[in-house]
């Protein structure tokens, strides 16, 4: 497989992601990479929770790796990708419902993509039994499942390398170099999803460190 780098941020200032574009309130700092928090409690009567997308369209085949470092819990993260219009386009197109950071706006609204879970510490069934979720929608479909190795907090040392290949039909997630899940999509809830948005979200009152983003376009080779 010939990966290509064709997106490079190392989220290190507010200057990396001037264009991205926020759904929720987050809070953002920047030391040694970008920082995420919630903005509100889940006590008042503000949407918590939050999605940052990057504002370009990516391939159908990719790479996607990032350095994540947890750092306050519980909470979950979350990214999606491929990420369109349900009717075709963008997600940012105009007639596209608004959304706000609630997760059922992203599963159950107007766009399709693929979520996969990570840091699944939010609620006390999760926290019983660790696991990386790959979801697709539209529908609140769970396609696949993996044993979650990171860390609590308490324990987490230093950045893990997380990374999600597409190509074709077949998505894998590893952290650190270990492969967590595979997933043919044999399109029991739609057809394959190409090109799209990238986001990030988080679920309150989780805190995370995010540095060294990176892109690749993935063929296959000759």
């Amino acid at each position: 497989m010939l990966a290509k780098l064709i997106y490079e941020n190392p989220l290190n200032q507010a200057a990396d992601i001037q264009h991205f574009i926020a759904e929720g309130e987050p809070k953002i700092t920047f030391q040694d990479g970008m920082i995420l928090a919630n903005t509100y409690s889940e006590e008042s009567n503000k949407q918590p929770h939050f999605v940052l997308w990057l504002p370009q369209q990516f391939p159908a085949d990719l790479r996607i790796t990032w350095q994540f470092q947890p750092l306050a819990e519980p909470g979950l993260c979350m990214l999606f990708f491929a990420a369109a219009n349900r009717k075709g386009g963008s997600i940012f197109d105009s007639g596209v419902p608004k959304r706000t950071g609630a997760y059922p706006e992203y599963h159950s609204g107007g766009i399709n993509a693929y979520h996969l879970s990570y840091f699944r510490r939010k609620y006390e069934e999760e926290r019983a039994f660790e696991t990386c979720n790959l979801r697709k929608s539209h529908g609140f479909h769970l396609v696949a499942q993996g044993a979650d190795p990171l860390p609590s907090v308490a324990d987490a040392r230093g950045f893990y390398h997380l990374r999600i290949d597409k190509v074709g039909a077949t998505i894998s997630f590893w952290i650190n170099d270990l492969l967590v899940l595979r997933y043919l999509d044999e399109e029991q809830f739609g057809p394959v999803l190409t090109k799209g948005a990238i986001g990030f979200r988080q679920m309150a009152p989780m805190k995370a460190r995010y540095k060294d983003l990176k892109v690749y376009s993935l063929e296959e080779e000759r």
